[in-house]
Protein backbone atom coordinates (compact mmCIF):
# COMPACT_ATOMS: atom_id res chain seq x y z
CA UNK A 1 0.00 0.00 0.00
CA UNK A 2 1.56 3.42 -1.05
CA UNK A 3 1.41 6.20 1.27
CA UNK A 4 0.09 9.64 -0.17
CA UNK A 5 2.28 12.80 0.87
CA UNK A 6 0.13 14.96 2.57
CA UNK A 7 0.97 19.11 2.34
CA UNK A 8 -0.25 20.83 5.30
CA UNK A 9 -1.22 24.48 5.04
CA UNK A 10 -0.43 27.67 7.29
CA UNK A 11 -2.08 29.98 5.04
CA UNK A 12 -6.32 29.47 6.02
CA UNK A 13 -7.17 33.29 6.65
CA UNK A 14 -4.85 34.62 3.64
CA UNK A 15 -5.41 35.35 0.09
CA UNK A 16 -3.21 33.36 -2.44
CA UNK A 17 -0.76 35.98 -4.24
CA UNK A 18 1.83 35.87 -6.78
CA UNK A 19 3.76 38.41 -8.63
CA UNK A 20 0.93 39.13 -11.32
CA UNK A 21 -1.54 39.70 -8.37
CA UNK A 22 0.79 41.99 -6.72
CA UNK A 23 0.78 44.04 -9.85
CA UNK A 24 -3.14 43.84 -10.80
CA UNK A 25 -3.70 45.09 -7.53
CA UNK A 26 -2.18 48.17 -8.16
CA UNK A 27 -4.61 49.21 -10.90
CA UNK A 28 -7.98 47.87 -8.74
CA UNK A 29 -9.49 50.76 -7.93
CA UNK A 30 -12.84 49.14 -6.36
CA UNK A 31 -10.75 47.47 -3.77
CA UNK A 32 -11.94 43.88 -4.27
CA UNK A 33 -8.99 42.04 -5.77
CA UNK A 34 -8.33 39.67 -3.27
CA UNK A 35 -10.46 36.71 -2.20
CA UNK A 36 -10.13 35.10 1.48
CA UNK A 37 -10.72 31.84 2.97
CA UNK A 38 -13.76 31.15 4.32
CA UNK A 39 -15.31 29.44 6.68
CA UNK A 40 -18.99 29.17 7.86
CA UNK A 41 -18.36 29.95 11.73
CA UNK A 42 -15.44 31.48 13.84
CA UNK A 43 -14.82 28.25 15.36
CA UNK A 44 -14.91 26.17 12.11
CA UNK A 45 -11.47 28.82 11.06
CA UNK A 46 -9.86 28.13 14.06
CA UNK A 47 -10.68 24.01 13.74
CA UNK A 48 -8.82 23.97 10.34
CA UNK A 49 -6.14 26.42 11.31
CA UNK A 50 -5.29 24.51 14.44
CA UNK A 51 -5.35 20.96 12.83
CA UNK A 52 -3.18 22.27 10.03
CA UNK A 53 -0.63 23.47 12.46
CA UNK A 54 -0.35 20.62 14.62
CA UNK A 55 -0.19 18.25 11.37
CA UNK A 56 3.02 20.55 10.30
CA UNK A 57 4.26 20.00 13.81
CA UNK A 58 3.89 16.30 13.83
CA UNK A 59 5.44 16.37 9.98
CA UNK A 60 8.14 18.13 11.20
CA UNK A 61 9.17 16.05 13.93
CA UNK A 62 8.38 12.93 11.52
CA UNK A 63 11.21 14.53 9.43
CA UNK A 64 13.73 15.14 12.24
CA UNK A 65 12.99 11.46 13.34
CA UNK A 66 13.72 10.20 9.83
CA UNK A 67 16.85 12.78 9.16
CA UNK A 68 18.85 11.26 12.75
CA UNK A 69 17.93 7.96 12.14
CA UNK A 70 19.94 8.30 8.89
CA UNK A 71 23.09 10.13 10.30
CA UNK A 72 22.99 8.17 13.52
CA UNK A 73 22.09 4.48 11.66
CA UNK A 74 25.20 2.66 12.96
CA UNK A 75 25.22 4.12 16.34
CA UNK A 76 21.32 3.56 16.89
CA UNK A 77 21.82 -0.62 16.49
CA UNK A 78 18.67 0.03 13.48
CA UNK A 79 20.24 -2.85 10.94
Amino acid sequence: MEKTKVIYRTDYLFSKCSIWRGIGSVFNLPGNYYEFDTSKTEQEADNKALTSDWENVGADIRNAKKKFEKENFNKLCLK
